[in-house]
């Protein structure tokens, strides 16, 4: 089982900006600990981080036929994007999104988030930690789909 992780614009800066919001983890810090994990469960593990909206199109469309699941950190795009919900949505995939901060209890204009609509699910407000929590929540969502697959196949 493959899964893709996904990260949007600023996410390279984090360690770095307001760790008041985000902690001190940097990106390269969280995928290391990603990348553990899911070592731990037999799970193959890919990260992506760009800053431009088509690039992370891209990415997204690339997942089809190569991974099992998404899990994606819009970031500012979360908000705004219809192409990369589009993109989603048609890789027909497991997709959880992620924020690490609570968008509901921020200011107004981050509160909706366009992508999460057409998303399996989505963890925010756990700092850092809410990369685990999409990872082990992507690895029970793929086991499941292999279990029924496999109960068809009988």
């Amino acid at each position: 089982m493959k899964v893709v992780v996904i990260q949007g614009p600023n996410l390279n800066m984090l360690g770095k900006r307001e760790q008041h919001l985000y902690g001190p983890m940097t990106l390269e810090e969280i995928h290391e600990q990603m990348k553990v994990a899911a070592e731990q469960n037999g799970v193959e593990i890919e990260f992506f981080q760009s800053n431009l909206e088509g690039e992370i199109v891209d990415r997204v469309q690339e997942c089809m036929g190569d991974a099992d699941g998404i899990i994606i950190n819009p970031a500012a795009y979360s908000h705004t994007s219809i192409a990369i919900r589009d993109a989603i949505a048609a890789a027909e995939l497991p997709t959880i999104e992620v924020h690490m901060t609570n968008i509901h209890a921020r200011e107004e204009f981050r509160r909706h988030s366009m992508t999460a609509e057409v998303c399996t699910g989505v963890v925010a407000g756990v700092g850092a930690f809410s990369y685990h929590l999409a990872l082990i929540g992507m690895i029970q969502i793929m086991n499941e789909i292999k279990m029924a697959k496999e109960q068809q196949a009988q």
